[in-house]
């Protein structure tokens, strides 16, 4: 959008601004339907005279205004490049945020695009972002500060743009879990005397919180996620002494257990896949401890002292035996020529877990996961170009006919016997209701367990089917050859990775997002994206063979297959003090399978964790919650001070962490305002009007205070 100047001089002491808009912008998305936008405008600047001829925009008024006219157009086609609509409510604050910087009320930093455009999590075909100044604000604290306080009233965003931020770092990687809490006292109700289950017991108080969830993660996905433990949700009193012991996800022949539960004869899982037995516990006491980050994204959390098993491209070279390193010994000492120094060992063979009998064949299932339609809606279907694949899964199945429909699709019908019953169940539908799996679709889609945790042949079929449906060889010049594997699962891509690093191999993953993606065809009609890709780059050691399609497997080997997968340290960080353990096993290593299959100890989960509705906490349990923080962990603390629901005399937790915490390294206290209200706009007029009564009258929360002084000032606005 330019500026032009006009034939015409406006009148004495008046201003006059043109504006072209570009021809690729149609006229009706900066001036709204109806001229929605447009009116907007006027109405924020009625003494100025705005008129509209073509694709030409022209405004004569006060110098002042017209300055600020043109640049709300500005930021409109800013905003409009990004291929994002403009709404009456985001021209609003737009006019809003440039007002208060002309005014001096704010810094001016941060301009209306750039708050209007930061995307924070894609999900579902809609994107989620801050709407207002203060928003952008809170969302750039919680990316740069442990803690975080949102302190506002109903409205603001506070509690949804946090759990946008929580599902965006477990998406990322950046968190293994999200622990969501309330205190439990809305109501006046006592969570002992409600019926039911805990987590009957707990819906009333968090439905809210579960409500944001669905908004953000497919809903068929999230029952899973909570049931492993990745998403967490309890009142604050479960929260209690959750961070007090220390804990070690350890491998384990029935899986994967907290370290603090083995004891002397317990079977872990050693580098050479099979299990040895512990020797010994060892309470090591409290300890400065470090992060460990490998190349791949795996890492682990040590102290100083702590051994390493590594070696270097010298050590290599030379036939070197590996060494073994102190921690804080390699600690500034990770890159040499900017390659990184410490090669980290890898398991020497898959892991040996205990044999299970699973309802259906392991590479067959891998098949339907990669490009099966197992919606339930329709007779299970498959879609391939090979017809090799279409044989084998019929050879996987028994009692099951693949039948060609046209085209690389493929129907999975019943093989009826003599005497049989039209109202049978198809197999194939029978075992996938078994598995859970029935009604999953592309982007919701993952490995059943019995199939995860099973025999490294079960687990290796199981990818293998993956592989041959989904996957391919990427063949680089004068390189090795990589595998590829894409899905739009975030529970297949978590469970592919961890199929892959059983097995002993590496896997990297990158995230192509849906938004700004070129369409794909599907019957020659383009169709959008609708879920992010998750792309995996895996390296599978010598002797597993990742391919069983022959086209895919010969270019596999004709590349010079897969090289041999490597892990390098990438960074060691401080991360706090911790009270530490130490296990002694069998193996003669001394190494065993820790978090990501690394072989290494002293492993913690990080935690994304919210705390909603935190006025309601007493000053004891805000103390008990903040002192519970674990490493490398995040904390969002949300609450509207003016709207307390305690017993009478009880001080709210919310309100004297402010004065205790405020200034505090590392914690950031974000307050919202009626300015920041994002539910209708009368919600905000309401909020304005219950602060100017008890302002007015010396009250809190519409009622009287108690004898208290009224805060005052800007900071005690927020309070």
């Amino acid at each position: 959008m330019t500026q032009t100047p006009s034939a015409h001089s406006p009148a004495q002491g008046k201003a006059r601004a043109q504006f072209t808009v570009p021809a690729q912008h149609p006229m009706v998305t900066v001036l709204g339907s109806g001229d929605s936008l447009l009116r907007v405008i006027e109405k924020a600047f009625p003494a100025a005279d705005i008129h509209v001829r073509g694709n030409e925009i022209s405004a004569v008024g006060d110098p002042h205004d017209v300055a600020l006219i043109q640049r709300v157009f500005d930021e409109m086609m800013l905003v409009l490049r990004t291929g994002q609509p403009m709404t009456e409510d985001a021209v609003e604050r737009s006019i809003a945020m440039l007002k208060a910087s002309e005014n001096g009320e704010s810094d001016g930093q941060e301009t209306p695009a750039e708050v209007l455009t930061q995307n924070i999590l894609s999900s579902r075909g809609r994107t989620i972002r801050p709407k207002t100044l203060n928003q952008k604000r809170y969302v750039d604290a919680i990316d740069k500060h442990t803690i975080v306080f949102g302190i506002g009233p109903a409205g603001t965003g506070k509690t949804y743009l946090a759990m946008a931020k929580a599902v965006q770092a477990l998406q990322s990687k950046q968190v293994n879990r999200i622990i969501l809490t309330r205190p439990a006292v809305e109501a006046g109700e006592r969570l002992g005397f409600l019926p039911g289950t805990l987590y009957e017991k707990i819906d009333p108080y968090l439905r809210p919180l579960y409500d944001a969830l669905h908004d953000m993660l497919d809903p068929d996905s999230i029952p899973r996620l909570m049931a492993a433990g990745t998403i967490e949700v309890a009142p604050l009193a479960y929260m209690r002494g959750r961070a007090q012991p220390v804990f070690t996800n350890v491998l384990t022949p029935d899986g994967w257990r907290p370290i603090g539960d083995l004891q002397v004869g317990d079977l872990v899982v050693g580098s050479n896949g099979e299990p040895t037995p512990v020797l010994g516990v060892y309470p090591q006491g409290e300890k400065d401890i470090y992060r460990v980050t490998a190349q791949d994204g795996s890492w682990t959390l040590c102290c100083g002292e702590h051994l390493w098993t590594v070696r270097t491209a010298s050590d290599k070279r030379r036939d070197k035996p590996w060494r073994v390193l102190e921690t804080q010994d390699m600690i500034g000492d990770l890159r040499a020529a900017h390659a990184r120094r410490y090669e980290l060992p890898l398991l020497t063979a898959p892991v040996q877990l205990p044999e299970r009998e699973v309802p259906m064949d392991p590479y067959a299932l891998g098949l339907l996961l990669g490009d099966g339609c197992l919606t339930g809606s329709t007779t299970p279907s498959f879609a391939t170009e090979d017809e090799e694949l279409a044989g084998a899964l019929e050879a996987a199945l028994p009692g099951v006919k693949v039948r060609h429909r046209g085209g690389p699709d493929y129907v999975l019908n019943q093989v009826r016997a003599p005497g049989d019953v039209i109202t049978l169940e198809n197999p194939v539908t029978r075992v996938l209701r078994q598995l859970d799996l029935l009604r999953t679709r592309s982007h919701s889609k993952f490995v059943p367990d019995d199939y995860l945790r099973n025999s490294a042949d079960v687990r290796l079929a199981v990818l293998q089917g993956l592989l041959d449906a989904d996957g391919g060889p990427v063949t680089q010049k004068d390189r090795t050859c990589c595998i590829q594997y894409t899905t739009t699962s975030i529970l297949l891509r978590d469970d592919v990775i961890s199929l892959v690093r059983s097995l002993g191999g590496v896997a990297y993953t990158r995230r192509r997002a849906a938004e700004g993606r070129k369409p794909g065809l599907a019957q020659g009609r383009e169709v959008a994206h609708r879920y992010d890709a998750h792309i995996i780059d895996i390296r599978l050691p010598e002797g597993i063979e990742p391919f069983r399609l022959a086209r895919k497997r010969d270019a596999y080997h004709g590349a010079g297959g897969g090289g041999r997968p490597v892990r390098f340290i990438d960074s060691i960080e401080p991360a706090g003090r911790e009270e530490t353990v130490c296990i002694q096993v069998a193996a003669e290593d001394s190494l065993y399978v820790t978090q990501d299959y690394l072989l290494t100890h002293n492993t913690l989960n990080d935690a994304f964790i919210i705390l909603d509705e935190a006025q309601n906490t007493s000053p004891e349990q805000m103390k008990m919650f903040l002192t519970r923080l674990g490493f490398e962990s995040k904390i969002v603390i949300t609450g509207d001070v003016t709207q307390v629901d305690l017993p009478g005399g009880t001080k709210s937790g919310l309100r004297q962490v402010q004065d205790i915490l405020e200034g505090l390294d590392d914690v950031h206290f974000s307050r919202l305002s009626s300015q920041d209200v994002v539910r209708h706009k009368l919600v905000g007029r309401i909020v304005d009007a219950y602060e100017q009564y008890d302002s007015r009258n010396g009250t809190e929360n519409g009622g009287h205070n108690g004898g208290r002084t009224p805060r005052s000032g800007a900071k005690a606005k927020g309070k």
